[in-house]
């Protein structure tokens, strides 16, 4: 005798989820929590200094060098540019650190998001009142508005003012950027310490660096036990009331362990011996890449400024 079952596949199964209407008549759109948001801010932080890091490792131009000479020359470099009045000559030097970009292996889009994202654009901001004639006379080219029978808006000499300080800082960063991505954390230290920075300033920079992402990540534990442990999800205002509980809370708790921590963490670095100097364990050695890269900079520096100066008169 022969039993054939037959198993069917529940109805539930095979229904279509019902999707969120983008006009919300359909289901309900839940916002998600800011501690969650910020906590995923923080881990991208995490994320893109892990890949600063894989960047650093790699085999560009600007890895192959010393880090004291990309130091003094990026220095230099910073310093040049602070001096510069001319629009095009900071964006010729911009596309300068831009191809220094490429020539060392970094993402394109990654290294013009990362200069531009933040503080030009801020840059940009406080800067706009100044292209308005009411700050900056001069000839204007959008009419905004009539005052006593004068025309008043965003005027010629304002936009250039404005945009030479937007070229200036955005150089600027890019030249710190490209410094930062392209040297390991620990061989920028001992390169400062090299060229005689102070001790405790290098101890200082060295150690906000690691309790960074060691409180970062700290925070990430305390939120994901947190979560692990909530049995009913919060819904509406309770939920912010939980968050704000939450950070209080958690705030005191990282501070507490954030005290704890730095007296033990100071206790075991002098009991090895540590006298504030940053080590690694390869040493520094010129080479000739380091010197070609060194006249570059210079001749580059030299090139910048009897540009300026020429273009200025």
């Amino acid at each position: 005798m022969t039993t054939t079952t037959t198993t069917n596949t529940p109805a539930w199964l095979l229904q279509p989820e019902v999707g969120l209407c983008p006009c919300g008549c359909i289901g309900k759109r839940r916002k998600g929590s800011f501690v969650g948001k910020t906590l995923a801010g923080a881990t991208g932080v995490l994320r893109q200094a892990m890949f600063s890091e894989d960047v650093a490792a790699g085999r560009g131009l600007l890895q192959r060098l010393d880090p004291r000479v990309k130091l003094v020359t990026m220095v230099g470099l910073l310093v040049v540019v602070a001096l510069v009045h001319s629009l095009p000559i900071l964006v010729g030097a911009y596309a300068a650190t831009v191809a220094l970009a490429v020539a060392s292996g970094l993402s394109l889009g990654y290294f013009i998001k990362r200069v531009w994202l933040f503080i030009p654009i801020f840059t940009g901001i406080v800067v706009l009142p100044a292209t308005l004639s009411v700050v900056t006379p001069g000839e204007v080219l959008l009419p905004l508005w009539h005052w006593h029978g004068h025309t008043h808006g965003v005027t010629e000499q304002g936009l250039h003012g404005a945009g030479i300080i937007v070229a200036r800082v955005a150089t600027s960063i890019s030249l710190v950027v490209l410094l930062t991505l392209t040297t390991p954390w620990a061989r920028l230290l001992a390169a400062l310490r090299a060229l005689g920075v102070p001790k405790i300033f290098v101890l200082i920079i060295g150690m906000a660096y690691r309790y960074l992402f060691l409180l970062l990540d700290a925070v990430d534990d305390m939120y994901t036990a947190r979560k692990a442990r909530t049995l009913v999800a919060d819904t509406g205002r309770g939920e912010v009331k939980s968050g704000r509980r939450f950070v209080a809370a958690g705030a005191g708790t990282l501070f507490g362990k954030a005290h704890q921590l730095s007296e033990e963490v100071h206790q075991a670095m002098t009991a090895r011996g540590y006298t504030g100097n940053a080590r690694t364990l390869s040493g520094f050695r010129l080479r000739g890449v380091d010197i070609a890269f060194t006249l570059f900079a210079a001749a580059l520096a030299v090139a910048i400024l009897v540009a300026d100066h020429k273009v200025g008169r």
